[in-house]
């Protein structure tokens, strides 16, 4: 089963917290995936940004709009417990708690007041929001479509650029990652000709240590297995034992089969990855505005 939202997750919450006592976010987590019963990939998924679990995550939220009608409570830094308050919720056998219950208590009405009220927003703008999910998931989600979206843009960019530009979009990206030592070293690898793309061996390192066999083509038909036995071949010739074959398009299942089979290492980037990495490393594309997330600094509150 997947991890629930953070609303179904209150009521595990509130028992684990009745149950075992104080405890930090983090631990409580834990206890709440052992009595859902969770498998150990589910505990294991990860937000799409890499930062935190979702079974964390989810908890902590349904933690802390329980903490708004003071059910949930914060003995000190990093600890959560059930309040007195929780314990009479339980005491009454609630078959579940969310929000809906929780706007029975005028205590968390008029903290949430002072929230931005994201559904009075939607209505506004006849947008819907997916009130099962945390808001710093609904933001994750919408910074991932947009990446998506932006992904796709640049591949129809990718798809219609000069080819000598394409070379230098690689060669960019190449020392944006750290290849080549040196903007001119990265740049040797360019070779100007009618295939439309680069062919040519770059430093892994600044010291020279290992080098990598790049090929890059701005193809429109996917790359099948010919072509990278072809590159494998190339490898011995260029002295490498790496190689990175890159391509506008993308690789037959085929050809990525036999890219992991053979005892050089291989790494095959599509048309998706190229975009992807060129939005982690700011090559074509420009930051239009900056989100800052905050939270409570609880070190600040701490008495001395």
């Amino acid at each position: 089963m997947a991890v629930p939202s953070y609303q179904d997750l209150m009521l595990p919450v509130l028992t684990v917290l009745n149950e075992r006592g104080p405890m930090k976010t983090g631990d409580c987590a834990e206890f709440v995936a052992m009595k859902l019963g969770l498998s150990e990939s589910d505990k294991a998924e990860l937000l799409p940004s890499g930062s935190q679990r979702y079974i964390v995550n989810r908890t902590g939220w349904a933690a802390w709009y329980m903490m708004q009608a003071d059910l949930v409570g914060r003995p000190r830094r990093g600890f959560i417990e059930i309040t007195d308050e929780g314990r009479r919720l339980l005491a009454s056998n609630p078959p579940t708690i969310n929000n809906k219950l929780l706007q029975g208590y005028p205590l968390f009405v008029q903290r949430m007041k002072r929230q931005i009220s994201e559904t009075e927003e939607a209505a506004t703008s006849g947008k819907t929001v997916d009130q099962d999910r945390p808001p710093d998931e609904r933001i994750e989600d919408a910074f991932s479509q947009l990446n998506d979206s932006l992904a796709s843009e640049l591949k129809d960019h990718m798809a219609k650029m000069d080819p000598f530009r394409f070379e230098q979009l690689v060669v960019d990206l190449l020392f944006a990652m750290g290849y080549g030592g040196s903007r001119e070293e990265a740049a040797k690898i360019t070779k100007k000709s009618n295939d439309e793309g680069i062919d040519g061996v770059i430093n892994e390192d600044r010291l020279g240590l290992d080098v990598i066999y790049v090929q890059a083509k701005r193809w429109q038909a996917s790359v099948g297995r010919r072509e990278i036995q072809s590159f494998v071949g190339a490898l011995a010739g260029q002295q490498a034992n790496k190689g990175v074959f890159i391509t506008t398009s993308d690789f037959i299942q085929n050809a990525r089969d036999y890219a992991k089979s053979v005892q050089q290492k291989v790494i095959l980037i599509d048309g998706t990855r190229l975009a992807e990495l060129m939005i982690e490393h700011n090559i074509g594309v420009t930051t239009t505005r900056t989100i800052s997330l905050k939270r409570i600094d609880s070190d600040y509150f701490e008495e001395v």
